[in-house]
């Protein structure tokens, strides 16, 4: 079992109860202390389209590999979407 918040983005990680297993592309925080892990498997489907994210209590996932997939750096200049212009 990991450590609380031990699990970061790009971690390759598998959920204890199912077997799900993939690189950790998202992470969410609740109001009441639990962090959530969004699992993306590596494999594609039976059709060779990439299979769909997963999310998990963290407490329930386990720490394969950590840092096997490194996300870009993030430049706060180019977060978010496009802003219209307020003017008319």
């Amino acid at each position: 079992m990991a450590e609380a918040n031990s699990i970061k983005l790009g971690d390759f990680c598998r959920d204890r109860l199912t077997g799900y297993e993939g690189i950790v592309v998202g992470i969410t925080e609740w109001v009441n202390c639990c962090r959530h892990i969004g699992i993306k498997p590596r494999t594609l489907d039976k059709n060779g389209d990439p299979r769909e994210s997963k999310w998990f209590d963290e407490p329930q996932v386990d720490l394969i590999e950590a840092q096997c997939f490194k996300p870009d750096p993030v430049d706060p200049a180019k977060t978010g979407g496009p802003v219209p212009d307020g003017r008319r």
